[in-house]
Parts: structure tokens; C-alpha cells; sequence
């Protein structure tokens, strides 16, 4: 205790130094804490992810179209509960800077286990009977102002037969999306209107979004699904949604 006020007076012997000391202490404790908060945030999140869901994409790339017929040997592999198509595209509203993702699905029985979304029974029941039916992400909707019973026109890179690239689809509802990695910007759209009008891409998927059974099996069912499509025209990669977030 004795030597405390030697060891004082050195320190504020060049009182800039020790403020700038200080400061670089208090700052470094400080990022510390941030950096522990983002990752225990992260990691709550990825452990929150279903592992019980995977995604079935082109080996190739992510981008690269499969064929829609796929499907059906998919759904064969012991161990799916359930398979659904997804094709994706990007699009635009008003203006080239307000961007929105439309994912083209088919809404059959059972498809909403193979999302993450939240959807009220009304909006699933509107959406399976309009063939322009659309629904849009709740903050998208706000932002926007849209409302159901709206007529939106989306600006595309898709072509319909006709040569247009606006599309018209009538607002059924809104969702949300437990997804870490959903876009805010995504509505959904009925694929069979969207395959059926467009003029090129027929018949073929971003990818497809795949329920299966036993969550702890999932390291094995993507290799069943993938082991499918070996050596064929158009081999597979799947991954589960748990494991997507772990890479992002």
C-alpha cells in the first residue's frame, strides 16, 4: 500500500499517455462485449435453425436450374415427409432501386412444413385459390402500404409469352420468416401460374425445399438425395437449413 502513491504520481507523470491508455482499455473491453453479444446471438440463432429441412440445389451452383421432374424421386427417398419445388427470381416495384424477391412455390398439402414461414390460415387458403395470388412479407407490406385486394405490378427479368416483363399478382395476404436468412424484400407466388405464363425456364427450379423425418438424420438424407442424382446431367448438392446458417 505504501508504494500506491508513487505508482500514482507515475502514472499521471504524462497524464496524455495514461487518457489515451485508458481509453484504449476501456475501448477493447468494450468491442470484447459486442463481439460476445453478435456471437451468441449467431449462435442461438444457427441452433434455432431446423435441421429437419433441407435445401436440394444444382451441384453446380446455387443459380443453375434443375428440372421440376425431380421431384417425384425426391419424395421417393425413405425418409421424406414431404418435397416442394422453389424456383426464385428477382424483381422490381415502381422503380429499379426498390428491389423484391419473388419465390415461385407450389402449394400443395403439406407445403408449409417445408418453410419457415407464418402464415394465418385465411392467407393459405386465399393463396391456394388464386393463381395470381401473392403474399407478402409483413415489413414489406408496410413499407410499401400495400393491403389485401391490391393489384401489384412487379418489373422482371422473366419474360411472360406475351413479351412482357410486368407482372400483375393480387395481394391474398402477408407472412413472417423465422428464417435468420429470409429476405425482407420476398413475396410468394404460385409456381404453376408462374411456369405456365412464363415464355423460357419451363419446367425447371431454384431448388427444392425438402421435409424429412428424423432431424438427426440429416447428414445422412443428403447424401441419399444427392446419392439420386450421381452422374447424372444434373447432380445435386443438399444441405440442411442449420447447416446454411452455420456458413453464412
Amino acid at each position: 500500500m505504501k508504494y500506491l502513491p508513487l505508482v500514482w504520481s507515475g502514472i499521471w507523470r504524462k497524464p496524455g499517455r495514461s487518457i489515451l491508455i485508458f481509453l484504449q482499455v476501456a475501448v477493447a473491453f468494450t468491442l470484447f462485449g459486442v463481439l460476445q453479444g453478435l456471437k451468441t446471438g449467431v449462435e442461438h440463432a444457427i441452433a434455432a435453425a431446423r435441421a429437419d429441412l433441407l435445401i436440394v440445389h444444382s451441384r453446380l451452383s446455387f443459380g443453375v436450374p434443375l428440372p421440376v421432374g425431380l421431384l417425384e424421386q425426391i419424395r421417393s427417398v425413405p425418409g421424406v415427409r414431404e418435397a416442394i419445388p422453389v424456383d426464385l427470381s428477382p424483381a422490381t416495384y415502381q422503380n429499379p432501386n426498390q428491389h423484391v424477391g419473388l419465390v415461385a412455390l407450389r402449394p400443395d398439402k403439406g407445403w408449409l412444413s417445408t418453410f419457415t414461414f407464418t402464415i394465418a390460415p385465411p392467407y393459405v387458403k386465399a393463396f391456394r385459390a388464386t393463381r395470381t395470388g401473392i403474399l407478402v412479407r409483413a415489413e414489406l407490406a408496410k413499407k410499401y402500404g400495400w393491403k389485401v385486394g391490391d393489384r401489384i405490378p412487379l418489373m422482371t427479368m422473366v419474360a411472360q409469352r406475351d413479351g412482357a416483363t410486368v407482372w400483375t399478382f393480387d395481394m391474398v395476404g402477408t407472412f413472417t420468416d423465422s428464417d435468420i436468412g429470409g429476405g425482407d424484400s420476398n413475396v410468394l407466388i404460385n409456381y404453376d401460374y408462374w411456369n405456365e405464363a412464363r415464355a423460357s425456364g419451363k419446367d425447371t427450379v431454384n431448388h427444392f425445399n425438402v421435409e424429412i423425418a428424423d432431424p438427426r438424420a440429416a447428414a445422412r438424407m443428403s447424401d441419399a438425395i444427392d446419392a439420386r442424382f450421381a452422374n447424372s446431367p444434373n447432380e445435386t448438392r443438399t444441405e440442411s437449413i442449420r447447416e446454411k446458417a452455420c456458413s453464412r
